[in-house]
């Protein structure tokens, strides 16, 4: 009996090991190939084998070499890094919010949930519980997290920033595949997609400041940012970028991923105003500043773009830099202080009812 059971538990492994690489590789994802990748080398802002920033954008900008900043930042020690309890939340049931109000509900992280003139809009969804390529790192924030793709109600519009792992998540794609009706992403995006079961006729690949129409109610311009891609060790093989989301009622700018840049002020000026920014406020470093803002940064992005009220995220659920994890949502609402914006503060799940302007929200942080 003891060698029966040997020989099954020994079989197991060898599968195991023989299925890895094939698990390993799902994960992450395909960059453009063949014909995709000649659409991919059309645009001006791909060369030398790779996508740009608009401006000279280095990833890595602090004192120490690169090998002794990631040993830092890996094997340190950081005080607060993570909550001592849960974030507040609440548990609101997607599915029943009403379609015919513009409304829009943060999921953690850069994950949103939004309804615009009656279409459900999901944007960078990660519904795992990590954030990296192996289930074993990068772990969420502790405390029950109420969202999953099989609870999702169907999505008109599937919205990738890029294809980073806290944007783009593998397990979420696959079990979110029957609920999707399109997808808008920026070039070569879609490749991952597409490997990964998703419909080619489906997906909406855009260059910067090309239009996907959705319908005559809902226009989404794909625009700028100042980032970076990559879910491997080649970089930069899909490009990244924001979104303006234009109704006949409103804007809703999505700033995905993105260093400060004059893209912000040029987005103001080609858009006129923008009645709810969503901008990134998290995971910034000064060893990294140019590819993520600081909140001082981001305070001055909602300036830029004219903006009537912002809802900040990047945070609230994954480490991905060496701050607190508070750290952002102290600075941005000091940063915010006398400006012609609102700063809205919804706590995990709490709805932001566009058309309300005096929708109020706590300072839950603290």
């Amino acid at each position: 009996m003891k060698r029966l059971i040997f020989s099954v538990v020994f079989v197991m492994l060898i599968a195991a090991a023989a299925s890895l690489p094939f698990v390993l590789n799902a994960g992450f994802g395909q960059p453009p190939q063949g014909a995709q990748l000649s659409e991919v080398e059309k645009s001006p802002h791909y060369r030398d084998g790779q996508f740009h920033n608009a401006l000279p954008t280095p990833g890595f900008t602090g004192s120490k070499n690169m090998l002794a900043a990631w040993w830092e930042f890996l094997f340190t020690k950081r005080e607060n890094a993570r909550p001592v309890q849960p974030l507040p939340m609440v548990a609101t049931d997607l599915a029943n919010l009403p379609t015919g109000e513009d409304t829009v509900v943060w999921l953690g992280h850069s994950s949103w949930y939004m309804q615009l003139a009656g279409q459900r809009i999901l944007i960078d969804p990660v519904f795992s519980n990590y954030a990296a390529p192996f289930s074993f790192l990068n772990k969420a924030f502790s405390g029950e997290y109420p969202w999953k793709a099989q609870a999702m109600p169907d999505i008109d519009v599937l919205i990738i920033s890029h294809d980073h792992y806290d944007h783009l998540d593998y397990a979420t794609i696959k079990a979110l595949l029957p609920k999707v009706k399109r997808v808008v992403t920026p070039l070569g995006v879609g490749s991952h997609l597409r490997y990964w079961g998703m419909r080619p006729e489906i997906i909406h690949e855009a260059d910067w400041n090309q239009t996907v129409k959705i319908n005559d109610a809902l226009s989404i311009h794909v625009l700028p940012a100042r980032h970076f891609s990559g879910r491997g060790l080649k970089r930069n093989q899909t490009l990244w970028g924001s979104f303006m989301f234009v109704t006949p009622q409103r804007k809703v700018y999505y700033s995905g991923d993105t260093g400060y840049g004059p893209h912000f002020k040029a987005i103001g000026e080609q858009f006129g105003s923008v009645d709810l920014a969503i901008l990134e406020n998290g995971q910034y470093d000064e060893d990294w500043k140019y590819i993520h803002m600081m909140p001082e940064e981001t305070a001055q992005a909602a300036v830029d773009l004219n903006a009537r009220a912002i809802l900040p995220g990047h945070s609230g659920r994954f480490v991905l830099a060496k701050h607190t994890w508070d750290d952002p949502y102290k600075r941005l609402a000091a940063a915010s202080e006398g400006r012609n914006y609102r700063l809205l503060t919804p706590r995990l799940g709490e709805p932001v009812h566009a058309a309300d302007a005096s929708q109020q929200f706590s300072a839950w942080w603290q």
